[in-house]
């Protein structure tokens, strides 16, 4: 029966193409704006989440700005951090502008960085050649340095970098590796920039304490503990004023931007949906001239012993298929859309499982309500009203 039915509703489409395609195409056009909107914000969030994430989703930033009393933090206070119990590592960042020397050969403007080993441990793809700084250069401030690939490329044209020396602000430091080149906002810009041990930057920028570091987590789920158990050690080191600092939880960017792309996508989803009810308006139109035009094959049905709910399930299946047919054809439209727009944006493509449930399931739903009206009219049809306009 079932079958059937599926094969008549296929046959009365077939018989009636451009209806039929008409018809469909406020289902087409619904179903493929949810699914390339769907898509394309889905994409456009793995992008964004993929490169925040490469930041260090499990870490926890700390900027200090200083009260009167105490204008950073100490070592100690650094230590204190590092003995937190779902801390991994601290890393302090000095910062600063320096010019770079090498055979008479001098960039000016340079980006100094005050790194230790923790940093390197927890960060991949720093360096593109050579090794990193470890504990002992931090511990014995050693003048070693990491050097950009802009500057290996001015400076050493036809030289291997490594193990040559270089000046920076004046002093002789051993070049141990080359930074990986950068070419994304995730990643700060260390093409014009030398990396060199913590404990040595702060002797060459005079500074005297630290105002900056990230505190990486061990486990990400207690986060916000930890969070807070590191707030609690900077208060304390402020002597409760909390405006001394600043810590910002990469996690919880994250879950911010997801929160944020959850409610745009469910936004952009409902807009798109009210063409899948014009779409479902259109269907219940055409079924509706189509309960007309085969009055008479309904009475002979009915005449032949059809009961009203076979009459009924035919024309429901009719306008289901149609639906059906309409989701799978935007379902395409839709993922093509989707995917031409992330390779000309640049950003990933991500197509769910839930979506293509989502395109298939919406369908068929359209189908059943907008059909059930012009299928129950069918059913209720009189044998011998219906046989009059044989």
């Amino acid at each position: 029966m079932l079958k059937e039915s599926i094969k008549m509703a296929l046959e009365n489409i077939i018989s009636n193409k451009m209806r039929s395609f008409l018809t469909m195409l406020g289902i087409i056009i619904g179903v493929g704006s949810v699914i390339a909107l769907i898509t394309i914000v889905s994409g456009a969030t793995s992008t964004v989440t993929d490169q925040v994430a490469s930041m260090g989703a499990n870490t926890v930033t700390v900027q200090v700005q200083g009260t009167p009393l105490k204008q950073g933090l100490t070592q100690s206070d650094v230590d204190e951090i590092s003995e937190l119990s779902n801390v991994e590592g601290v890393a302090p960042t000095i910062s600063g502008q320096t010019t770079v020397t090498f055979e008479g050969n001098t960039m000016d403007e340079i980006s100094l960085q005050g790194k230790n080993d923790v940093y390197f441990e927890n960060t991949e793809d720093v360096i593109s050649s050579g090794r990193i700084i470890n504990i002992l250069d931090t511990e014995n401030e050693s003048r070693v340095a990491l050097i950009g690939n802009d500057i290996a490329t001015e400076l050493y044209v036809g030289k291997n970098p490594i193990g040559e020396e270089i000046k920076i602000g004046g002093i002789t430091y051993h070049v141990i590796g080359i930074l990986q080149e950068s070419d994304n906002f995730a990643s700060a810009d260390t093409n014009n920039s030398v990396i060199i041990p913590y404990t040595t930057a702060m002797g060459v920028v005079g500074a005297k304490y630290i105002n900056s570091l990230t505190v990486y987590i061990a486990d990400e789920t207690v986060a916000e503990t930890t969070t807070r158990q590191v707030e609690g050690v900077l208060t304390k080191a402020f002597n409760d004023d909390e405006d001394g600092y600043s810590i910002v939880n990469m996690q919880s960017i994250l879950d911010t931007i997801e929160e944020m792309t959850n409610i745009l996508s469910l936004m952009l989803a409902g807009i798109a949906s009210i063409s899948l009810v014009v779409g479902g308006i259109g269907i219940m139109n055409m079924m509706l001239v189509s309960v007309t035009e085969r009055t008479s094959e309904i009475g002979l049905r009915k005449a032949l012993g059809a009961e009203p709910k076979q009459i009924q399930l035919q024309f429901l299946i009719e306008s289901v298929v149609l639906c059906l047919i309409g989701g799978v054809i935007g379902f395409i439209l839709g993922v093509v859309l989707a995917w031409v727009a992330a390779y000309l944006i640049g950003t990933n493509f991500f197509l769910s499982a839930s979506t293509v449930i989502l395109a298939i399931g919406f369908s068929a739903i359209i189908g059943v309500v907008f059909g059930f009206m012009p299928a129950r009219k069918a059913s209720r049809l009189n044998p011998i009203d219906a046989l009059r306009s044989i």
